[in-house]
């Protein structure tokens, strides 16, 4: 009887978790209302050049990011003024880290920490909590040359994205934190995993464009202009990157 009761009690408590993700997820995507987003700094490295780097970060440097969204929201006729707003944060200590070659349970382990800390660092904001936190983990680019895998988490509403401390990189920063951001509405990887190539159509900016090569903008979850059918560049900046329509849709800017 009492294991039956257990049972009864545990299956109701997964219930009310998945229901409230689930109905996190359906605010996030509704754009009725502004999707409030915060940013939390990381020194990934523990260098000096990371540490100098995070204590000059103000928010003027992530509104690239808001201005994105906007024009790319309204460009799909999305109504609302402000789809986003992102608030800077002080640093917080560095996020539980997802090793390249993790197995399938270590995968899942980790997701696990990662909630215990995107937990317990939204909790220790009094009020106005963000509904996405976004850690923004910076290297001293003297010390890495490539930078570890970034993610970002639909389920627990949440990415870990790793940059450069470096200004001279913000741009590019920018489109690295605006393409795990978006995955936290949905979106999806369109590139080939085998080569990074964008995916036709889905990883087009303008699939229609005539003639199709060269694309003139990179589709922001595919990550790279193509060129031709088997050479791309990488994006300067958000101004040569759009939101395509595969995108769309999965996030829920358009129903086409």
């Amino acid at each position: 009887m009492w294991r039956i009761i257990r049972i009864a009690i545990l299956l109701m408590v997964l219930a009310i978790v998945a229901g409230s993700a689930w109905l996190d997820q359906h605010r996030t995507t509704g754009w009725q209302h502004t999707v409030w987003i915060g940013a939390f700094p990381v020194n990934a490295d523990g260098s000096a050049a990371a540490a100098a780097y995070v204590d000059l970060l103000r928010s003027s440097d992530l509104q690239p990011i808001s201005e994105f969204v906007t024009r790319e929201a309204h460009r799909y006729g999305v109504l609302i003024d402000e789809p986003v707003s992102i608030k800077l944060y002080p640093a917080v200590a560095s996020p539980p880290i997802l090793a390249a070659d993790a197995s399938v349970l270590a995968r899942v382990i980790w997701s696990l920490k990662m909630r215990h800390y995107r937990s317990q660092v939204v909790n220790a904001i009094e009020r106005s909590r963000p509904k996405i936190a976004l850690f923004l983990l910076y290297h001293d680019p003297a010390r890495a040359a490539v930078l570890p895998h970034s993610v970002g988490l639909q389920r627990g509403l949440m990415g870990v994205v790793h940059l450069f401390a470096s200004r001279a990189q913000a741009a590019q920063n920018a489109v690295v934190t605006v393409h795990e951001l978006l995955h936290t509405f949905g979106a999806t990887d369109k590139y080939s995993f085998d080569n990074d190539a964008p995916q036709f159509p889905e990883g087009y900016a303008e699939p229609e464009l005539k003639p199709r090569y060269p694309q003139r903008y990179a589709e922001i979850m595919a990550g790279r202009v193509p060129l031709t059918a088997t050479a791309q560049e990488m994006p300067e900046d958000l101004s040569q990157t759009l939101v395509g329509p595969a995108t769309a849709r999965e996030i829920g800017w358009s129903q086409h």
